[in-house]
């Protein structure tokens, strides 16, 4: 497993060349992208039991409103990358 996950590196960062195979930018844009995309399949059962249970009690409103927007920090943190790459 290690011997295959060490040419996968060569192969992306493709050593002895003189550029990798993936632009920083598109990487950046790409850990974005992915960050996103697990925000958002994370916060798909947050949010279904965020709202059902603020239709069951109401005063926990705050408390499922804070579990629904902490997946997005990750997005947040992607950006972070793209304006350290960039």
């Amino acid at each position: 497993m290690i011997d295959t996950a060490t040419q996968l590196a060569n192969v992306v960062l493709q050593e002895g060349a003189s550029a990798p195979a993936i632009p920083a930018q598109a990487a950046a844009a790409l850990a974005v992208g992915l960050a996103a995309f697990g925000a958002g399949y994370a916060e798909r059962g947050i949010g279904a039991a965020a709202v059902g249970a603020v239709a069951e009690d109401e005063s926990l409103f705050v408390q499922g409103l804070i579990f629904t927007v902490l997946p997005e920090t990750l997005v947040i943190l992607a950006l972070v990358v793209v304006f350290l790459v960039g």
